[in-house]
């Protein structure tokens, strides 16, 4: 006797986890990118604005969780037939 499968939902549970994963990526990349303003506009600090953190730790985690999110996008889910 077979046994249909009346998930109607386009994603499995490893779907979503690793959406969530790519999200929270996402997330810290964007807040390492905060901040590098000034206080007082008549000063420029160029070593906050223009830390390593701000022009290439952050848009690497950013670009990552986006791969991440695409990854889990385009992954088949897993067959139920038990």
């Amino acid at each position: 006797m077979e046994k249909k499968n009346n998930n109607m939902f386009a994603f499995g549970k490893e779907n979503y986890k690793f959406l969530l994963i790519g999200l929270v990526i996402n997330v810290i990349g964007f807040v390492l990118m905060i901040g590098g303003g000034s206080d007082d506009p008549t000063k420029f600090d160029s070593d906050a604005l223009f830390s390593a953190r701000r022009i290439t730790i952050a848009p690497i985690l950013i670009v990552l969780g986006y791969i991440v999110m695409i990854y889990a996008i385009m992954k088949k889910r897993k067959s139920d037939n038990v």
